[in-house]
């Protein structure tokens, strides 16, 4: 596919140097290169983000040195999460890395009835502990953490009794009501602001509110869900690094937010421009970059200008060819190739996947083992006729009533028993 782009861009594949095998090689040379210090790179270029990026949260676990779980949000998932996190929907998805480990992207609805990601995480295993730790995190440091007490957030009693009421979906409102009462009395809680908020609309989110109202045609938190998976696994696939995993998941948030914006502009028919922090630390500390960045666009606005004009007059075009020639020849005079130097060239391996630290030398932080999960499928090929049929013959044969042997056959095919039955059939 790179290659093919890289073909269109420049006008057809005999402009193209590098053959496909070569940008094939170059995946295998950056793996090669990465390889067992993927997890501790990870962790270091999202511990560098949490450094730079404002309001920035990533955390991370790890079992016996090994890279367990993983979870992240930056400025504008938390703001959304602030906006519109009154429902969250999470779900796990596959095929995302090579160590198949579980992703998890933590989805609401906008104002425009649009999925948005307020938060990801990758766990290796759906243990109920892995998924524990983000939803706790999630919950308490960016919303319940200033409407609840800590005690009280904690307090196993008080959210298993909590959860009775307000999922039974058998409950009539009137029982609700008089549950929730003695609930909020017995724990002192009478005078919260978020309960006695929560308890105003309770017709609104209360299941036991809407017993009469047919809900077959809703879209479910399912199907959200399953819809922002869809979304991600095209910006994904199985053999991914995590370091690949992530500068993916970062296409697909620009994306997103992308389409939120044009969706914003259309219904205020105002012009306006939403930063994400990464836009906004990359025009902090990468000026000179983004000035190249738009040295380029301008470049190739001028030439496809240029290539316009003088497309349909072959004087003018042939003049425009020469010059263009010319000017290539001058630039390659002195031109010194930024691609891989060696197979081992890290500094140019890191460009080339946005990392902005360099490769450590010491590990800590090891990558996990490919993870065996529930709806992950699994990689076996397909065994032929003969070694099924060997396999087969290995087996203990099933005792024959008929003669009172082990033997491949059965009563109704013995042969002690067709040829008695023939012979008495002659005589």
């Amino acid at each position: 596919m790179a290659h093919k782009l890289r073909a269109s861009l420049r006008g057809g594949y005999e402009f193209v140097k590098p053959k496909v095998v070569d940008y094939k090689n170059l995946r295998r040379d950056i793996n090669r290169v990465i390889g067992y210090k993927d997890a501790q790179m990870i962790v270091d270029t999202m511990n560098d983000r949490r450094a730079h990026y404002p309001n920035y949260s990533f955390e991370f676990n790890c079992q016996d040195d090994v890279l367990d779980c993983m979870f992240w949000a930056d400025e504008m998932e938390k703001a959304y999460y602030a906006e519109f996190g009154d429902v969250i929907s999470f779900d796990a998805t596959f095929r995302t890395n090579k160590y198949r480990m579980v992703f998890v992207p933590f989805t609401a609805i906008d104002h425009h009835k649009k999925s948005v990601t307020v938060g990801s995480g990758l766990l290796s295993n759906e243990s109920i502990e892995s998924y524990f730790a983000p939803i706790m995190y999630v919950a308490y440091n960016e919303k319940v953490e200033k409407k609840i007490s800590d005690d009280l957030f904690t307090n196993t009693d008080f959210r298993k009794r909590f959860s009775k009421p307000v999922w039974d979906i058998n409950m009539k409102p009137d029982v609700f009501e008089v549950k929730w009462g003695l609930l909020m009395k017995e724990f002192n809680i009478e005078d919260t602001r978020w309960f006695k908020d929560m308890f105003t609309i309770r017709d609104s989110w209360i299941p036991g509110y809407f017993s009469d109202i047919p809900m077959c045609g809703l879209m479910k938190t399912t199907s959200r869900s399953e819809s922002m998976n869809s979304f991600f696994n095209t910006y994904s696939e199985s053999g991914n690094l995590l370091l690949n995993f992530m500068m993916n998941y970062d296409t697909a948030i620009q994306k997103q937010r992308n389409t939120q914006r044009e969706l914003d502009r259309a219904s205020r028919k105002a012009s306006y421009k939403m930063q994400t922090p990464r836009d906004v630390v990359l025009k902090k500390f990468l000026k000179g970059d983004c000035e190249n960045v738009k040295l380029v666009n301008d470049s190739y606005y001028s030439f496809e200008s240029c290539l316009d004009i003088v497309r349909d007059d072959k004087k003018r075009l042939a003049l425009f060819a020469e010059k263009q020639q010319m000017l290539l020849k001058e630039f390659e005079s002195d031109y010194i190739s930024p691609g891989l130097k060696s197979k081992t060239d890290g500094e140019v391996v890191c460009k080339l996947l946005g990392v902005t630290i360099p490769i450590p030398e010491e590990i800590n932080i090891h990558v996990p083992e490919v993870q065996s999960n529930k709806g992950s499928g699994i990689k076996k090929r397909i065994p032929s006729a003969g070694e099924v049929a060997y396999e087969n013959s290995k087996k203990e044969h099933r005792m024959c009533s008929g003669c009172g042997k082990r033997v491949p056959h059965n009563l109704r095919t013995c042969p002690e028993r067709v040829g008695a039955a023939k012979s008495a059939k002659d005589s």
